[in-house]
Formats: structure tokens, C-alpha cells, sequence
């Protein structure tokens, strides 16, 4: 967990350095492209066996909310603190949480409501609207948190029908597909460096995947969600040190009762998982 904490703040980092010189759709093509390149080898040999049209429409869906979340994304980190992006970020799990009462039909105890509404106060106090300005960058991150609880409720569904490889590939290509008319109607040119440091987004990326998978395959959550916290360290000190963006107190603390909340609410489904195997429900 600390090695993915430690990627996706190299992603963050980087795409915060390369700022808006790129429009958000451009960079973010661009970043998906590389990865589609890289898992090209196994795309092609999942797209020679097939895909049932049911699962291709789980796919179609996940890539449309992806698309949108991954244009909001780039938009947000551009122009408002690491930090920010990151706290604001945290909100995915609760989303999907919600997400899947709504439409997956889990039901919630009132202990994770009640954790879910910690996690929203945790939202409020690092967006403190009416202190100060909520600008275009925090409404973005926010619904890119939507778009990406919304992209892993596909995800779920497809969990139970296809291997994670289908998965991530196919995510992949879809997205960048998506993204390319997008990116093509706003083009600038690009330099060498722009494109060598978004294939570093990629590599950063799938390594932060990755090594959070290996967590949560080899420790309980107990362990591995706390150390999520680290990365909001991490994202405060590189805007301090590298971008020069303030410190911000109110970030942390709203960003740290989120994480809490997110952690009572994997242990507590956790907990049901070997209580009942079949249903954790509440």
C-alpha cells in the first residue's frame, strides 16, 4: 500500500507538472493510449476469443462513465491542489456504496449510513462552501468521484463474469476510443517530453494497481486501508515543496475522516463476508 500510495502521487504529480498546456482530453487520450499499447499483446488475444454482446454492453457502460471521469480528473488536477484532488478522491468508495444500494440492491444498516454521512462531512469540511471559493476544479473532481463510483459499479457486475485481465484491457481500449474524438477537436501540439512523461503517467498507474491488489491479497483491511491516509501526506507535501501550493489544514482533517469512514465501512463489509459468504449485505 505504500508503494501504490507512492505511484499514484508520481501520477498526480506529474500530470499536475505538465498543468494545462494540454487540454484535459488531450493528456488523457494520450495516457490511455500508452496503456492500451502496453496491454495490446493480451487486448488482442481476449478480442480473438470473443465477448458476448451482454458483456459487451457492461463494458460500453463502464467505458462511458469512465471516459467522463478521467476528462474530469485531468481538468481538476490541473488547477487545484494535489492535495484537493486526492482528499476529494477519497469519496469514491462511499459512492459506491451508495451506488450499490441503489441500484444493486444491497441494503445499508444504519451504521453505514451513518459512516457514509461522516465521509460526506469529511467532503464538506475539505470543501468548506460559503468559507471560500468552491471553483470549476473542485465541482470536477467531484463529479469525477461520481463518474468513477458509477465506472466501478460496472465493474463489480463484470467481476463476477470475466477475469480482471478482460477487464483492465478492454477499460483500456475503450477509453482511449472514447477519448479520441475529443482529443482530436481540441489538438495541440505536443512535444517529445509531454509524450514520454504521459507514458510515465501509465507505467505509474498500473504499478499503483497493481501493488494494491498485492495488498489486499496479503494483509486484512484493517491494515492496508489506513495507509491510504499516507497519500494525502504525500500529495500535501509535493504541492508544498515542488509546486509551491499552501498547506492546508481543513484538507487533511476532512481528507482523514473520509479515509476513516472508508475504513469502518470495508471492515464492517468485510467482517460480513465471513460471517455470510453469499450476501454482505449490511
Amino acid at each position: 500500500m505504500l508503494a501504490s500510495g507512492l505511484s499514484f502521487v508520481w501520477v498526480n504529480g506529474i500530470v499536475r507538472y505538465l498543468g494545462t498546456d494540454l487540454p484535459a482530453a488531450q493528456s488523457a487520450f494520450i495516457r490511455f493510449a500508452w496503456g492500451a499499447l502496453f496491454l495490446s499483446p493480451q487486448l488482442f488475444a481476449i478480442l480473438r476469443r470473443g465477448i458476448p454482446p451482454k458483456i459487451w454492453k457492461l463494458h460500453l457502460g463502464r467505458g462511458v462513465f469512465h471516459v467522463a471521469a478521467v476528462l474530469m480528473w485531468f481538468f481538476a488536477m490541473a488547477r487545484i491542489p494535489m492535495a484537493e484532488v486526492t482528499a476529494i478522491g477519497y469519496l469514491n468508495p462511499v459512492l459506491l456504496t451508495l451506488g450499490t444500494a441503489l441500484f444493486l440492491g444491497e441494503k445499508l444498516a444504519l451504521r453505514r449510513i451513518l459512516a457514509i454521512g461522516v465521509a460526506l462531512l469529511g467532503a464538506l469540511i475539505v470543501l468548506r462552501p460559503g468559507l471560500r471559493e468552491v471553483t470549476q476544479g473542485h465541482f470536477s473532481q467531484v463529479g469525477a468521484a461520481c463518474c468513477f463510483a458509477a465506472s466501478y459499479l460496472f465493474a463489480k457486475r463484470l467481476s463476477t463474469l470475466v477475469g480482471a485481465a478482460q477487464a483492465v484491457a478492454v477499460l483500456s481500449l475503450l477509453v482511449t476510443l472514447g477519448l479520441a474524438p475529443l482529443a482530436a477537436w481540441v489538438w495541440v501540439p505536443v512535444s517529445l517530453s509531454q509524450l514520454l512523461w504521459l507514458a510515465v503517467v501509465a507505467v505509474c498507474a498500473t504499478s499503483g494497481h497493481y501493488c494494491m491488489s498485492r495488498a489486499f491479497a496479503l494483509a486484512p483491511v484493517t491494515v492496508t486501508q489506513p495507509v491510504v491516509f499516507l497519500q494525502l501526506v504525500w500529495a500535501s507535501l509535493t504541492g508544498v515543496f515542488v509546486f509551491g501550493e499552501a498547506f492546508d489544514p481543513f484538507v487533511m482533517l476532512g481528507g482523514g475522516v473520509i479515509v476513516a469512514s472508508v475504513t469502518y465501512i470495508t471492515w464492517r463489509e468485510a467482517v460480513l463476508r465471513r460471517k455470510s459468504p453469499v450476501s454482505p449485505s449490511v
